[in-house]
């Protein structure tokens, strides 16, 4: 089986943004894109990466991956965190597209479609 990945990266602002106009041009002259094989998430420095995943946030994503809870109470007991601060790492998770949401019957269940995060930093 191939093992599904996602990049987190590091990239100044002034490389995403020159990334994105590049995409953005290739859409307007009607070019095809590629579907994306893995994800690709980049902080515009190590210091933001850090932040972002938090000792904490990386453990709710191994248990959202081992363990698969069926809520977001689940996780919270699982992880033996306030139910509070888990629903608001897993919404930040979700924003930068770590982590999916799936509601179903008044359960809202965190979900990883991926097996590992591949860190890349250029020098």
């Amino acid at each position: 089986m191939r093992v599904k990945k996602v990049k987190v990266g590091i990239k100044s602002l002034k490389e995403i943004l020159k990334d994105t106009a590049d995409v953005i041009k290739r859409v307007e002259k009607g070019e095809h894109l590629k579907p994306v094989k893995e994800p690709e998430i980049y902080f515009t420095s190590f210091e933001a990466l850090r932040k972002a995943l938090t000792p904490k946030r990386l453990e709710l994503m191994h248990i959202i991956k081992t363990k698969k809870p069926s809520s977001i109470n689940e996780l919270a007991r699982v992880a033996r965190r306030d139910v509070k601060n888990i629903a608001e790492d897993v919404k930040y998770l979700e924003q930068m597209g770590l982590i999916e949401k799936k509601a179903e019957n008044n359960k809202t269940t965190p979900i990883i479609r991926y097996d590992r995060i591949a860190l890349e930093i250029a020098v």
